[in-house]
């Protein structure tokens, strides 16, 4: 990996498979693949993904999705992103969520993906603001639908949970 793709890289590490950031640029594939990254997940609805994420090993799932106050994230987003991340952890691979700028959508399904591993919404919100400075999953508008999220999750039927 270059320096230019490492400093240009703005993702951190959650957990052992979580990563949550911003928008990776196309050339640090590589870079991805060697963190064992298998599912990338972007939130960004004002750019499209490159598309050299969706070549294996890597695979690409695109919520195009807004948060604001007049805008939330759709729940529906936040649970197809969950379903679609515990396959590829339980096959031991990593996921990565991201947003603009790694702060509010790539957090919120970031805190999804943990909820959908066992975690609360409050310790799943204190995990991230713990581990990526820039989190703000405090924003009333990102918290009530992370906390929607976490409500709705523990009410229906999913598969099996993997433990947090």
């Amino acid at each position: 990996m270059t320096a230019a793709v490492r400093s240009a890289l703005d993702v951190t590490q959650i957990t052992d498979q979580l990563y949550v950031g911003a928008q990776p640029p196309a050339d640090a594939a590589a870079a991805l693949r060697a963190l064992n990254i298998g599912l990338i997940i972007s939130m960004r609805a004002e750019a499209r993904p490159p598309a050299v994420f969706s070549q294996p090993p890597l695979s690409l799932l695109w919520l195009s999705t807004w948060d604001s106050f007049f805008i939330p994230i759709p729940l529906k987003a936040l649970e197809r992103g969950a379903r679609a991340a515990l396959p590829v952890l339980e096959r031991g691979q990593a996921v990565l969520a991201h947003c603009h700028r790694g702060r509010h959508r790539g957090v919120a399904m970031g805190a999804a993906i943990l909820i959908a591993q066992g975690a609360t919404a409050a310790d799943a919100m204190q995990l991230l603001r713990e581990r990526r400075d820039i989190a703000d999953p405090d924003i009333w508008h990102i918290r009530r639908q992370i906390v929607r999220f976490e409500r709705r999750w523990r009410t229906q039927p999913y598969p099996a949970r993997v433990s947090f």
